[in-house]
């Protein structure tokens, strides 16, 4: 069974989310699409390089549980995991995590329950070759946009290979968050929606990542932050990372499937560098938020 160019991978056990992501669609919120993509780019971008691909090819982001897919190519592909460090199988046998690894035809690739962390990205040579939508492979909780999350049964195909991986001696990536997820915040645009209080307590307080959470935003549990007054705003423009303070007062970090617009004050914004973090941090991690100067 071949695709038009480099085969495809069945998908044998799809695992409780897995989709398909790049670096999403940018330059279009103008129209209300969110950017979408990978959420932890740098573990995207370094199994794409791992396995001879630019950053910008598709690769499957699991969540906790993982994902198995069988190679249908007719011959052997390069794949690679990263992300969140968990146990990797091919037909059963233990096989390196966060490295390069040749999987015969026929053979199932397993990404297992990930140890720490939540999500893991699995990259094979020639990238996962669905349909773009909008410029875009990612699959956009939110919108709709792109292909389905997978499920047990489904094809999906494979670009044709660049050539061989080049050899990585090295490829150090940070780990995921532990003992706590600390996020620089930027204050504002609406930080002044609330009280010196709320203010102090956003410096000083702890959260905890909700189960709630998901690829729209990180929701945290524990202290409301206070308005300083009633009402809510005219909807406006939102980023990714933006803090954005619903009326329970309990922070949602925003993350790449999150609205384009909302009408809640938004009290920081976290920079994009720290999201990656936020990616792999599971319910129950304790947060903190640093404020920065402006």
């Amino acid at each position: 069974m071949r695709g038009p160019a480099g085969g495809v991978l069945e998908v044998v056990r799809a695992g409780a989310l897995t989709t398909v992501q790049d670096l999403g669609r940018a330059g279009l919120a103008h129209l209300g699409v969110p950017r979408s993509g990978a959420l932890d780019l740098p573990a995207h971008r370094l199994a794409n390089r791992l396995v001879g691909n630019p950053p910008g090819a598709a690769s499957l982001e699991t969540t906790v549980t993982g994902c198995a897919v069988r190679v249908r190519a007719g011959r052997p592909v390069t794949a690679a995991v990263t992300g969140a460090p968990c146990p990797v199988r091919i037909d059963g046998r233990p096989a390196p995590w966060g490295a390069a690894v040749r999987v015969p035809d026929g053979a199932v690739l397993e990404a297992g329950t990930a140890r720490a962390g939540v999500r893991c990205y699995l990259a094979v040579a020639g990238g996962i070759a669905v349909e773009p939508v909008l410029g875009s492979r990612s699959t956009d909780l939110l919108s709709g946009l792109g292909p389905e999350p997978l499920s047990d049964g489904a094809l999906l195909p494979v670009g044709g290979a660049r050539g061989e991986a080049p050899p990585v001696d090295a490829a150090p990536a940070p780990g995921p968050p532990a003992g706590r997820l600390v996020l620089p915040l930027v204050p504002g645009p609406r930080d002044d929606w609330f009280t010196p209080n709320a203010s102090r307590l956003l410096a000083e307080g702890t959260w905890r990542v909700s189960a709630a959470s998901n690829r729209v935003g990180l929701r945290t549990e524990g202290p409301a932050l206070e308005r300083a007054r009633g009402g809510e705003l005219p909807s406006e423009g939102m980023v990714t990372g933006a803090v954005q303070v619903p009326p329970d007062g309990r922070p949602v970090v925003f993350l790449a499937d999150h609205p384009t617009t909302g009408g809640y004050p938004v009290v920081g914004v976290v920079p994009g560098e720290a999201l990656a973090a936020a990616a792999q941090a599971p319910p129950g991690l304790p947060v903190r938020f640093v404020p920065l100067h402006r």
